[in-house]
């Protein structure tokens, strides 16, 4: 469990996730509405646009769009929130198929996808803690993601 103690760290969370993936990617991003998903996906996006020398995205939730893309080299990062779909199938329209297959995806809802969401998913689930902004983040990686992820919990 990470405590991020206010929204700051949930960013600085996101921004050390950023620094790490590789196309192929899926981070499922799990938590009650207001729990930080969005916030979450935006410092995550935002660091990437930083690293490859592009402006700040505005990065809207994509409640009513269900996904959202961005370009940086070498992948895109497909931002999908799932919250309105009703079967794991109707993700197939959205072409989650290629984000899984070459980009990053960051998956809020991720439970909406049942069997679909990818075995090697990087899980994080957003909790409630002691203050309205502070939030636990609990982390479940499988094995290929525990290595990338040494310390990054650690410098909350």
């Amino acid at each position: 469990m990470v405590a991020l103690p206010d929204l700051a760290a949930t960013r600085s969370l996101a921004v050390r996730l950023a620094a790490l993936v590789v196309p192929g990617d899926v981070i499922a991003l799990a938590g009650d509405l207001g729990a930080g998903k969005t916030e979450f996906a935006r410092a995550f996006i935002n660091a990437l646009a930083r690293r490859h020398g592009q402006p700040a995205e505005e990065v809207p939730s994509p409640t009513f769009t269900l996904a959202q893309s961005y370009d940086f080299p070498p992948f895109t990062v497909w931002h999908f929130d799932l919250y309105r779909i009703k079967r794991p199938d109707e993700a197939w329209e959205l072409g989650i198929e290629d984000a899984f297959a070459d980009g990053v995806s960051l998956i809020e809802w991720p439970d909406r996808l049942g069997g679909l969401l990818p075995a090697d998913a990087l899980r994080i689930t957003l909790l409630p803690a002691d203050t309205p902004d502070a939030r636990r983040a609990e982390i479940a990686a499988t094995a290929g993601w525990a290595a990338r992820l040494a310390g990054v919990a650690d410098h909350g």
